[in-house]
């Protein structure tokens, strides 16, 4: 029997600066593109929510905040909805926090196709299922042409951190092990590509994924994982010097055992960048005591996000803050924090 399909209540194939305007109009593209998708629980301007998760004696509520404004919006691997709900599930899971619900807010440029934004909406709704999380409330606004470049997404988080989990960034032990659950660099080479700047033609796709399934089969099979970090702007460079500084250990990578596909490596030479300081989406780095790391493999290796997981290197005892890479020839060089941004509106 054939599905029916539900008749839309807009006129029209663009977003309008009605669509704005708190009357008829607004609440056509609200219910017509949004709440038909997300289902947020009731109609109030804000969402009653409960878990029994946030009964447990000693259970934390961890909360955070992101916005997307990466160009182009769609691109291959994902587009700026699903990165919305990948960022601020993998900002919770990091943390140890068990992610539950999501909120999104819109900025809509006048003139945005209304496919466009249906198809961002069903993207968002399928991650979110997919990370077992709900979107619960959210909100539009509607700025005129050439004020925003399509849309922009801001998202906010809430997750439950279990009682006696701490994965605080200050807990890096020297002798910890170094993990990272996939490649290094495809978003910001894909995104790269994507923008058409450069006449680059490849087929790479951006890592975009959750990552909360992965970080609790590491967990559950190493217990004492100390801290870890999702390598997003500043790539994984940055990410290990955020870690280094704030458990004041020195970290250690092996230049051989970075997983590199061979086209980002040839993005990167074109162009003169790093690979260590591109964009990730669905790569994270943690640490796990070194009696514990293969458990961890394994356990990472069991999920589909964490299939090509690979231990990159270690921390030291110093000297504190400081990240090196031990090179294919035998050598040292110092990895810093990114000095400005090698690609803007990478997210």
């Amino acid at each position: 029997m054939p599905t029916s399909v539900k008749p839309s209540r807009l006129r029209g194939d663009r977003v309008t600066l009605a669509h704005g305007g708190g009357g008829k109009a607004m609440r056509d593209l609200i219910e017509d593109v949004f709440t038909d998708v997300f289902h947020p629980p009731g109609d109030e301007d804000q969402a009653r929510l409960m878990s029994e998760a946030l009964r447990e004696p000693g259970a934390q509520l961890a909360f955070t905040t992101d916005s997307f404004v990466v160009s182009p919006v769609e691109f291959p691997g994902g587009d700026i909805g699903k990165i919305a709900v990948c960022g601020t599930v993998n900002d919770l899971a990091v943390g140890g926090a068990q992610p539950l619900w999501l909120s999104a807010a819109f900025i809509i440029e006048e003139g945005c196709e209304i496919a466009l934004l249906r198809r961002i909406v069903a993207s968002m709704q399928a991650e979110a299922e997919k990370a077992g999380v709900r979107i619960v409330t959210g909100d539009t606004k509607v700025v005129g042409k050439g004020q925003a470049d399509k849309v922009f997404v801001t998202t906010a988080g809430v997750g439950v951190i279990p009682p006696q989990r701490d994965m605080r960034a200050d807990r890096i032990r020297p002798g910890d092990i170094a993990i990272v659950n996939g490649v290094l660099g495809d978003h910001g080479a894909a995104i790269m590509a994507a923008r058409g700047d450069m006449a680059l033609t490849t087929d790479l796709k951006s890592d975009c994924q959750s990552l909360n399934a992965l970080i609790e089969a590491a967990i559950a099979a190493a217990p004492d994982l100390r801290a870890a970090r999702d390598a997003t702007r500043g790539g994984l460079a940055s990410a290990l010097n955020e870690l280094a500084a704030a458990s004041g250990v020195g970290i250690e990578l092996d230049e051989a055992a970075l997983p590199l596909r061979t086209e980002v490596k040839g993005v990167c030479e074109i162009l003169g960048l790093d690979p260590l300081y591109l964009a990730n989406e669905g790569t994270l780095v943690l640490f796990v005591p070194p009696d514990q790391a293969e458990a961890a493999l394994a356990a990472m290796r069991t999920t589909p996000a964490g299939q090509g997981a690979v231990a990159i290197g270690k921390a030291l005892e110093g000297p504190p803050g400081r990240v090196t890479l031990r090179t294919l020839f035998g050598g040292q060089r110092l990895v810093d924090m990114l000095v400005g941004e090698q690609l803007p509106r990478i997210c």
